[in-house]
């Protein structure tokens, strides 16, 4: 009986993953079952250009897993028993359980209103495809001269605000945050910055926190309200619930602890890739969620299980940060070099080349998805030994976690 792998979840982090496990494994010895919620593959670092009304190249998965060996599984993963070790999908077909051997958990993270009141039911969000639809639809309708307000002033923030306002030049885009502008650069980078801000005509509201949202106003922490005819919440993500209703060890995030090879420390069958694991990186600080954490975690990952499974050696190289990529519409952007624990140096790069290179970074990670057996060594390594086939178990539900 083949060692059964499951890959939860098609994102950056996942889909690497399994490409890179079906290169690493010969297919006579394992199989490798990816489950999504789509057929296709989403580059989420784009959403807030489809927002904008730009069409991204259709990257169907199975063109992308052909000839890989990798069964793409479309279905929602609902519930993990990692004391019996299966998952629980359902699908068209309706519900079925999915028996593995090894886990590899990449069900990654979406957005979350934080708890803020009407954020819900009136902000538009761009952490989906769906969300990024619906919000396109929303911009299409707008007349000019009324007010986007995008919310939160991280790189999404910073990346969707910068966008709208180049590609709509005829409504007025404000952005607040509730810090200072782009407080965590380097001055360079703050300052450049600043410089796209004003050159697009981007209202800034700085140390402001938004504590209200409304369908035509936000009202914040000072008691003064900002008109806004479209909210649009950037100010963070939240993991999917499924690991937390689980018996793994997960962080207050809903993480789960991983160590150096992304494997749980509370599970050894399960490895935990991309938002969805609690992993530390240089400085002992956690990585953050991102697609610059999620690529190399699925590397580490998918390397450690072949090994492990091949009596290889496993490898232990710490994943460690270069850059941090913002995009500042499709002509401008900005490049703000970091040390290996994700703080801001001097160095930076602007303009049009910053562009140009946050454009090579995204198209890099989109082609390491659709080329998976590409840039590693051709020879499939086979399992050290027969792999134990997993004791039968009731799968009745009872005992199963809520």
């Amino acid at each position: 009986m083949s060692h059964r792998i499951i890959v939860l979840g098609a994102g950056y982090a996942g889909a690497v993953a399994a490409g890179r496990l079906a290169k690493r494994l010969d297919r006579e010895d394992v199989s490798i079952t990816l489950v999504n919620t789509e057929p296709d593959f989403v580059e989420r670092v784009r959403m807030h250009q489809v927002a904008t009304g730009q069409d991204l190249k259709p990257r169907p998965f199975p063109e992308m897993f052909a000839g890989t060996g990798v069964e793409l599984r479309v279905a929602t993963v609902t519930a993990v028993d990692v004391e019996r070790r299966y998952v629980e999908v359902v699908d068209r077909a309706g519900t079925a359980e999915l028996s593995y051997d090894t886990l590899v958990y990449a069900l990654g993270s979406g957005w979350t209103d934080q708890g803020v009141p009407g954020a819900a039911e009136h902000a538009y969000q761009i952490a989906s495809r769906p969300g990024a639809l619906r919000l396109r639809e929303r911009l299409a309708r707008l007349d000019p001269g009324q007010t986007v307000l995008v919310v939160g002033g991280g790189l999404t923030g910073l990346e969707a605000a910068t966008e709208f306002a180049e590609a709509r030049p005829d409504l007025r885009v404000a952005l607040a945050v509730r810090g200072g502008l782009g407080d965590w650069l380097s001055t360079r980078a703050r300052a450049h910055l600043r410089t796209v801000f004003d050159r697009l005509g981007i209202t800034v509201h700085e140390h402001t926190t938004v504590t209200g949202v409304d369908a035509d106003r936000v009202s914040t922490a000072g008691g003064a309200t900002i008109p806004a005819a479209v909210t649009v919440w950037t100010t963070g993500f939240a993991v999917h619930p499924v690991a937390a209703a689980t018996a793994l060890e997960t962080a207050g995030t809903g993480q789960i602890v991983v160590d150096r090879t992304m494997r749980s420390v509370s599970h050894p069958d399960v490895y935990a890739i991309g938002d969805a694991a609690w992993a530390t990186g240089p400085g002992n600080k956690p990585l953050r969620m991102s697609c610059a954490s999620g690529v190399p975690s699925a590397w580490q990952a998918a390397d450690a299980i072949a090994a492990r499974l091949t009596g290889g050696k496993v490898p232990d190289v710490p994943i460690r940060y270069v850059n941090q990529c913002i995009s500042l519409g499709r002509r401008d952007g900005l490049i703000q070099y970091v040390t290996a624990d994700d703080r801001a140096v001097r160095a930076v790069l602007t303009g049009r080349l910053a562009a140009g290179y946050k454009e090579l970074i995204c198209k890099g990670a989109a082609w390491a998805v659709g080329n998976p057996l590409l840039g590693l060594p051709a020879r499939h390594r086979r399992l050290a030994r027969q792999p134990a086939v997993a004791p039968a178990t009731d799968h009745s539900g009872a005992g199963r976690r809520p």
